[in-house]
């Protein structure tokens, strides 16, 4: 599909069939492997997270009637290296099924590093890890049941299921970029310089990792999210709380549904830009309405899996245009998406994503961060199949140069001026989605309401208590 395609060429609706079959596949192997039942109870209990939510895939032995039920249920086959019995649901997010001789049942679930989830799980320092580290695809065994397995998965821009050669100095180029990623200045003395700035760091990666080889390419996109993922958990307290839980697993954050980019008109062109050097594609659009003035494009990865939500302000008569390619020219009014800039920079730069969004149980993760003193908004998404709701923002002080420039502009009154000097302003959320059914849409209405919900000018720390 084009870059500017319209929204209605995405319309996703929930797969209930295709989530029933997946179920029993879950069932019959947890019944089968008690380690990993007592890990999918530990997730729920100590995580707040499901089972599901971490499967990469799941083997299971290949009939003609396993194949039938995943072709009626909307699987279509799609052979990558080391598996050319692989099935994928391109229109639900759902784990990958790899059919195989005999009656072995495997699950892969995915982790930030494998090592990390072996040495959490006391696993024998006998059962090896295959793949070398950093290398596309690493894995190894931790559970054994009836006929079963549980591997831990950890990719690096890779769908393949092959063993793939290490390259030593590609391996610690890998690690010098990913070092550079989570080093790299973030506030310069303009913006330009800035979105200069990160754009040399993915050529420069790009120009020693993809040479001469396109998968390079996802390599450097799951890098550079990484490293996005560990400068905004830095500056959110939720988040550093429900990171801590799922580390004491192992797991890390390879729950990630989506990562939130708020950007200004000026240089969305440019974050658009960048997100496409890493391999990115523009999906569904979002446009709130003209009184709450601002829009998203939606953009996804396919290979690494990742998602973004790149926020901009927005006029009614700009949405039915490819404004993630068009220049937008500057406004008098700041709407949110403008106004959280001007307060506290651009999210490729200063200010970090606003938010990540991750897979969990959304009731246990709520009554959870409750318990741990991290409050939470009322849900702006609640149907069977999707559930959404952010914590109460974390709040950042505002820079004295930030707030003079908002009001040498008279994008701010007197007012609002000395409200953030004393109050600062919300920042970042971590946001708790539940998917069910395999849904893999949004709630524009309910993105809408949390947008306004979250604006610096209606809301302040007390209000979101």
């Amino acid at each position: 599909m084009s870059t500017g395609a319209p929204a209605t060429e995405y319309h996703w609706e929930p797969q209930p069939r295709a989530q029933t079959l997946i179920n029993e596949f879950i069932d019959e192997y947890l019944r089968r492997c008690p380690h990993s039942e007592n890990l999918a109870r530990r997730m729920l209990d100590e995580t707040s997270t499901r089972f599901l939510d971490w499967l990469d895939y799941i083997r299971v032995p290949e009939t003609e009637e396993t194949i039938e039920r995943l072709i009626d249920t909307g699987f279509s086959h799609r052979p990558v290296p080391g598996a050319s019995q692989r099935y994928v649901h391109l229109g639900a997010i759902l784990p990958q099924v790899v059919l195989g001789d005999g009656p072995l049942r495997r699950v892969g679930i995915k982790v930030d590093w494998v090592a990390d989830f072996l040495a959490t799980w006391a696993v024998p320092n006998d059962q090896p890890i295959s793949g070398e580290p950093m290398t596309a695809l690493r894995r190894a065994t931790a559970f054994r049941g009836d006929n079963t397995e549980l591997i831990a998965v950890e990719r690096h821009g890779y769908l393949g299921f092959a063993e793939m050669q290490a390259d030593p100095r590609r391996e610690i180029a890998a690690i010098r970029h990913l070092e550079s990623f989570r080093r790299r200045r973030r506030d310069w003395p303009t913006d330009d310089q800035g979105f200069e700035h990160v754009h040399s760091l993915v050529d420069a990666a790009l120009d020693e990792l993809a040479t001469g080889e396109r998968s390079g390419v996802h390599l450097v996109c799951d890098l550079f999210f990484r490293a996005e993922r560990d400068f905004w958990e830095r500056r959110n307290a939720s988040a550093r709380w429900q990171k801590a839980r799922q580390d004491r697993l192992g797991l890390g954050w390879a729950n990630h549904d989506h990562h939130t980019f708020r950007c200004s008109r000026q240089y969305f062109g440019s974050l658009v830009s960048l997100l496409e050097k890493l391999g990115f594609k523009c999906r569904e659009r979002f446009y709130a309405g003209e009184e709450a003035g601002w829009g998203a494009q939606v953009l996804e990865q396919p290979i690494t899996g990742l998602v973004v939500f790149a926020d901009v302000d927005l006029s009614p008569d700009e949405v039915g245009g490819d404004f993630a390619h068009n220049p937008l020219p500057e406004r008098d009014e700041l709407g949110t998406v403008g106004l959280w800039t001007g307060l506290h920079g651009e999210s490729m730069l200063q200010a970090g994503m606003h938010h990540l969004e991750c897979q969990f149980d959304h009731a246990r993760l709520t009554e959870a961060l409750e318990l741990a003193g991290h409050s939470v908004m009322d849900p702006f998404t609640d149907f069977d199949f999707l559930r959404q709701s952010f914590t109460k923002g974390e709040v950042w002080a505002v820079a004295e140069k930030r707030i003079t420039r908002l009001l040498r502009h008279g994008r701010i009154t007197e007012k609002e001026a000395e409200k953030f000097r004393k109050a600062g302003a919300v920042g970042s959320h971590l946001e708790n989605l539940e998917r069910n059914d395999g849904y893999k849409g949004f709630n524009q209405q309910g993105v809408s309401d949390i947008i306004k919900r979250t604006d610096a000018r209606l809301t302040t720390y007390e209000a979101l208590a």
